[in-house]
């Protein structure tokens, strides 16, 4: 299930749809363009806390990811652990297999 969210993720990175960094996220929650908004599993509790404020602020709820930034970096070029999706379909597709992986932990 890791492999396929790291393929989205790289897909919204090569469409264009994907923002990464904390204030570049906040900035997208304040103009609405963030569709989705995901976190991952080893953000510092500080950053978990202001982002996720904001985003409750702009009423969208961040996805945690089961993934460490080292990963996503491997995809993206980048080390960042704050996500933020422009493009409604793929926000779906990517929250999807958070949702998926999950229930898969059950």
């Amino acid at each position: 299930m890791k492999d396929k969210m790291l393929s989205t993720i790289g897909l919204c990175k090569r469409a264009g749809k994907l923002v990464m960094g904390f204030d570049l996220v906040a900035d997208a929650l304040a103009t609405g363009k963030a569709h989705s908004v995901f976190l991952c599993s080893d953000l510092s509790p500080k950053s978990e806390k202001s982002i996720t404020r904001i985003c409750e602020e702009w009423g969208e709820a961040p996805y945690a990811l089961p993934l460490v930034m080292d990963e996503v970096a491997m995809i993206v070029g980048r080390r960042t652990g704050i996500l933020a999706v422009t493009d409604a379909g793929l926000a779906k597709k990517l929250a999807g297999l958070v949702g998926n992986c999950e229930e898969d932990k059950i």
